[in-house]
């Protein structure tokens, strides 16, 4: 997910599979570059599950290239935690490590919570507009719950939020972590279902602290306990499901 000090995007869900990318115009990008946004974006929203094999020969022949940009696009999905490789097993996609989750969570917490916090005194109320009706949209998901769209409305939520940050470097160490999360929180909803209410319930008031000009360390309060209310409750799922 990538942070950017310019117009906030419209909204819509394709953006996921945009996130991280550069700004170069069309065609720019290598074909390793296009068969690793493809393969990531199947990873995080969950074509892929933890464990299914990534044949090269396969997926080169899915896409129209040789196995040398797959092989490429691959290397760079197990530098970023998102895929494992071994010895006569090949490339699969990694499961769900839950120490890595816990302490992304945290430090995402408290670096969004300072992010949100510098960013609220620059947001319009056109942004906060936006916001508002990505939360709404979240609200209506609740109907027909789907839990990866949940997940991506939600990650855009946090985007919009972020996005005015005058802190470039705090925005690379949030984006850093939100990348982090990409594999390993993609279905924490479909554990947590019952978390998306009150997730939505605590967007609406950070929404209103801002709206209401609040200290920044009221923001920075809410939105960081409102991201460990989220590990908070996959951690409860994690210990009764041990039990």
């Amino acid at each position: 997910m990538a942070y950017r000090r310019v117009d906030l995007p419209s909204i819509g869900g394709a953006a996921s599979m945009n996130r991280g990318r550069a700004t170069a115009g069309p065609g720019s990008e290598s074909k390793s570059e296009v068969v690793y946004w493809a393969l990531r974006e199947r990873i995080v929203d969950g074509t892929y599950s933890p464990g299914h094999r990534l044949v090269l020969a396969t997926i080169a022949e899915q896409f129209g290239v040789s196995t040398v940009p797959v092989r490429e696009a691959v290397r760079k999905l197990e530098a970023g935690g998102l895929v494992d490789f071994q010895h006569n097993v090949g490339a699969t996609v990694a499961g769900i490590d839950e120490h890595a989750y816990d302490d992304a969570m945290e430090a995402l917490a408290y670096l969004e919570g300072a992010a949100t916090a510098l960013a609220a005194p620059h947001l319009t109320k056109a942004d906060l507009r936006r916001a508002n009706a990505v939360n709404r949209e979240l609200r209506q998901s609740l109907k027909n719950f789907d839990p990866i769209g949940f997940t991506k409305l939600n990650q855009q939520f946090h985007e919009l939020l972020c996005s005015k940050c005058p802190n470039a470097h705090l925005l690379t160490l949030v984006d850093r972590e939100w990348n982090q999360l990409a594999g390993i929180r993609r279905s924490t909803f479909s554990f947590v279902p019952g978390r998306a209410q009150t997730s939505i319930t605590e967007h609406e008031h950070i929404l209103t602290l801002i709206g209401d000009h609040a200290p920044q360390h009221e923001i920075e309060f809410a939105v960081r306990r409102h991201l460990m209310g989220t590990r908070q409750a996959f951690d409860e799922y994690r210990a009764a499901s041990n039990a």
